[in-house]
């Protein structure tokens, strides 16, 4: 099955990484707001940075589209 195909995994990387630090709000919320709001002073590490929070956030979108569209093929 493969640890990018395990619903587990990704939403605890989902629920751990991608919402990180907690407090005073998660780093990804942070960092869209950032951007949506012009991303002015963004740095490489920042975009880095939204890339490493948002990772398990698009292996959970990725994971619907292929159980979708797998789903359509029976």
């Amino acid at each position: 099955m493969g640890i990018l195909n395990d619903w587990r995994i990704i939403i605890l990387g989902c629920l751990t990484l991608g919402l990180a630090p907690f407090y005073p709000e998660p780093h990804i919320w942070g960092k869209l707001r950032w951007i949506l709001g012009g991303g002015e002073g963004m740095q490489a590490m920042d975009y880095f940075d939204l890339l490493f929070h948002g990772l398990p956030f698009l292996l959970l979108i990725r994971l619907l589209i292929v159980n979708i569209s797998s789903k359509g093929k029976k």
